[in-house]
């Protein structure tokens, strides 16, 4: 594991200290959980972004069309 040095405002120090007091957690844990769960975040909004794009792009679009036209197809057919 490797070690990482930074400062923070003493306002946000004092919070992670009261935190991590009340989680009972040491603070490079509790940052630890915080910055996996931000980044996490981040992840999702840019799928949600790209997600977005997709929507207005007309080729994707069309491709799902058509890609849930032949689901639909292999289900009726699969129906009998």
């Amino acid at each position: 594991m490797a070690t990482f040095t930074s400062t923070l405002p003493d306002d946000l120090l004092l919070r992670l200290a009261d935190y991590a007091k009340k989680l009972s957690l040491p603070k490079n844990k509790l940052i630890e959980n915080a910055l996996n769960l931000y980044l996490d975040h981040l992840k999702r909004a840019e799928y949600v972004k790209s997600y977005r794009q997709a929507a207005q792009d007309d080729d994707i679009l069309m491709v799902a069309e058509e890609g849930m036209a032949d689901y639909l197809n292999q289900i009726e057919n699969a129906a009998g």
